[in-house]
């Protein structure tokens, strides 16, 4: 797996790269995220594909710029991300906020084949205790309330040292906090409805039935108002499918972007 960098807007975006295929994956993380909260699922998608995963603008190592976040300005970076590294075509995976990214820049780029929201945001507009939890572990970055927060995502409840001490590190990079706030708020005052129903590529939808940030009512939203929407729930799972359930993921994705035939459970 390679670490590359990319200039984007004048912007220095990180990325990971794994995979000689003709056809590109690209994998957006969440809120707060970063390249490595794929690293479970790359080495198999990359036996079929080329995968990508960026630190998005404003996370990770990428530059963090003091601007508005909001879920256009994600969207438009994100397809001029695709431009430089000179994507003909491309497969997006998005978790969450990433979810929600990719949704909004698959409107605009007609380089997108195809779309996989896992947990997406953008229809809750509620907190819930997950959800406060992990914003106090980015505003005040520690081991002890991020253990908490990402205990709380998960369904089984542990979570290893690496995904902890790596977020409490990026958290505590200058404008870490203020590209998360303004993430937050780009979130909060977004308008999902129209930007889903104009999708029409191909779409899988991945919940975790036990997804205590984002709960699984808010998927309807998704399957009603996207064209072509395959969904598919995961059992005994929480917010990150990816994470708590590496193996069945990439096989359901792997599924879906060879035949499109997917069977809910």
């Amino acid at each position: 797996m390679q670490t590359k960098f990319a200039d984007v807007w004048g912007h220095k975006v990180r990325y990971l790269e794994e995979g000689k295929s003709g056809k590109t994956i690209l994998l957006i993380h969440g809120l707060g995220g970063s390249a490595e909260r794929w690293l479970k699922i790359i080495p198999s998608l990359s036996s079929k594909y080329r995968v990508i995963a960026p630190d998005m603008i404003g996370f990770g190592h990428s530059d963090k710029p003091s601007l508005d976040y909001t879920i256009e300005f994600f969207g438009k970076f994100l397809s001029a991300f695709i431009d430089t590294l000179d994507l003909k075509t491309a497969i997006l995976v998005g978790t969450s906020l990433g979810g929600q990214i990719a949704a909004e820049c698959t409107n605009t780029n007609r380089s997108i084949e195809k779309l996989v929201l896992v947990a997406p945001s953008g229809a809750m507009k509620r907190s819930t205790a997950a959800v406060d939890a992990y914003m106090m572990a980015a505003l005040y970055p520690n081991n002890s309330s991020a253990r908490i927060a990402f205990e709380m995502m998960s369904n089984s409840g542990t979570v290893d040292e690496f995904t902890v001490s790596d977020f409490v590190k990026r958290m505590s990079i200058p404008n870490a906090k203020l590209a998360f706030i303004s993430s937050v708020l780009g979130i909060k005052n977004s308008k999902i409805d129209e930007s889903l129903q104009k999708i029409m590529v191909p779409t899988l939808l991945v919940w975790g039935k036990e997804d205590r940030v984002i709960p699984i009512e808010y998927a309807k939203q998704f399957v009603s108002s996207i064209r072509d929407c395959k969904f598919l729930e995961f059992e005994d799972c929480g917010h990150l499918p990816h994470v708590e359930k590496p193996d069945i993921f990439s096989e359901s994705i792997l599924e879906f972007l060879d035949s499109r035939l997917v069977v809910a459970k």
